[in-house]
């Protein structure tokens, strides 16, 4: 299917299972080409919509899996409308029991975090589609994913009914891209897609560098037609100002006045339980008893076109181990509703050790119907073997071993990731009297980190 020629053309999903009665793609068939199977590709075992998109756009794909030598960069910039770039993809979950049942949770629902890997491969895509043009003698750009704006979760997405996603580009800067995503699924059979159907939706910010010189590339512009696409590009514009504003305020700020007080009341009850736990409250506990943490190697099949590690799957294995540190602090389901802005900050390569780390940050409690989690998720990424290699070796070489590995790896921070849940209402009516606790600092780093996050939502 070429893309191209039929934008609006939905890109159906099928199941990735293979049939156990069938052989395995041949490479040297005389009814297909002689380019590698597209399952064997970087990042095929991701999902069904990773190995749809890649089909779709295959002749792409395979200029950057075998780049051109020595190709010039794109001459000149083109002009695309957002039309252009637009690209739906369509789940037939009520027609496809396989694919139903690998998107399944253990509620009925759709699984949010492989959903996450979905909407970064079509951004991916779509954000591959602008920058091209349709010139295969000259080297494509390398694109990454920058930064998530808000993704949230309007209504819960069933596992048994039809879902598409429907993207485009909203915004273009000098070499960074905004792609808008909407999940649709109707609860009605059949019904055409509306405002009131949107189960989810999210702004990626692609970046592009040469791929040759691995600077700052510009991307071609774009040209808004219809007054919503104008109005889309007006906001997008308005918040791209506003992160290079935050960015030149990224200096810590200090507390003073005011905000020593809150620090101090903040810290107050979180010395109760160290210092005296037996008089604590009950109905509180500390940061650093929500913890949970897992760790991997990044493997080969994780990468994507470029060799680096999915945002997609970064952005998948966070929410899960969110998910089951609210699940694990709240002793009922939890219910997702919002993931805030990410910055991804340092690439992940294949080989890289990658730490999760979560806690519950805080919680907020004034409404009874709708408790809030807070929960914080720091990546880190790191290469054990060369642990002072990208650092100020000298400085870390003089201080104590444990404290030197510790520096590393805050300074090889890859992404913090800040989700919000609630819990279900059918688990707060099966059990009386159910409560969330408070969360509380027992340092005044934790304060700190509690006060800041409460500043930022506030902010916007």
């Amino acid at each position: 299917m070429d893309l191209n020629s039929s934008p609006n053309q939905p890109i159906t999903v099928v199941s990735t299972f293979a049939s156990p009665f069938g052989g395995p793609p041949s490479v040297g068939d005389s009814n297909s080409s002689a380019r590698k199977p597209i399952i064997l590709w970087p990042g095929m075992y991701h999902s069904p919509v990773t190995n749809a998109l890649w089909e779709a756009r295959s002749q792409i794909f395979e200029r950057l899996l075998d780049p051109p030598k020595d190709a010039p960069p794109q001459s000149e910039l083109l002009t695309k409308t957002p039309s252009q770039s637009r690209t739906t993809i369509l789940y037939n979950f009520s027609t496809d029991y396989i694919l139903r049942e690998q998107y399944r949770d253990p509620w009925n629902e759709v699984r949010i975090g492989k959903l996450l890997e979905d909407l970064d491969a079509l951004a991916g895509t779509i954000s591959v589609k602008h920058c091209s043009d349709d010139d295969s003698t000259t080297r494509l750009l390398l694109l990454v994913t920058a930064s998530v704006d808000k993704i949230v979760l309007k209504k819960p997405i069933s596992v048994d009914i039809d879902l598409k996603i429907v993207g485009a580009v909203i915004w273009v800067g000098r070499s960074s891209i905004e792609i808008q995503l909407e999940v649709f699924q109707s609860t009605e059979e059949g019904s055409n897609a509306s405002s009131d159907d949107v189960a989810l939706s999210a702004n990626f910010i692609f970046v592009a560098r040469d791929s040759k010189t691995a600077k700052a590339a510009p991307v071609n512009r774009l040209s808004p037609v219809t007054e919503q696409e104008k109005l889309l590009f007006e906001e997008a514009e308005a918040r791209s100002n506003m992160r290079k504003r935050k960015r030149g305020e990224q200096d810590r700020r200090e507390f003073e006045n005011g905000e020593a007080n809150r620090l101090k009341t903040l810290l107050a009850e979180g010395r109760i339980f160290c210092d005296m736990p037996a008089l604590a409250d009950r109905d509180s506990i500390l940061l650093r008893d929500t913890r949970q943490e897992n760790s991997l190697i990044c493997q080969p099949q994780q990468r994507n076109i470029h060799g680096r590690i999915f945002g997609g799957f970064l952005l998948h294995r966070a929410f899960e181990l969110a998910f089951s540190t609210a699940y694990a602090f709240a002793g009922s389901v939890p219910y997702f509703l919002e993931i805030d802005h990410v910055d991804f900050l340092r690439p992940v390569d294949v080989g890289d050790f990658l730490r999760l780390k979560s806690c519950v940050l805080y919680t907020e409690l004034h409404n009874p119907d709708q408790p809030l989690i807070n929960i914080e998720v720091v990546a880190h990424v790191s290469r054990p073997e060369l642990r002072s290699s990208e650092v100020n070796t000298t400085r870390i070489n003089s201080l104590v071993p444990e404290l030197a590995f510790l520096i590393y790896l805050i300074m090889q921070v890859s992404n913090t990731f800040y989700f919000s849940f609630t819990v279900r209402p059918e688990a707060k009516a099966a059990k009386n009297g159910f409560r969330i606790r408070n969360v509380v600092p027992a340092t005044e780093e934790e304060a700190r980190r509690i006060l800041e996050r409460m500043d930022a939502e506030t902010c916007i």
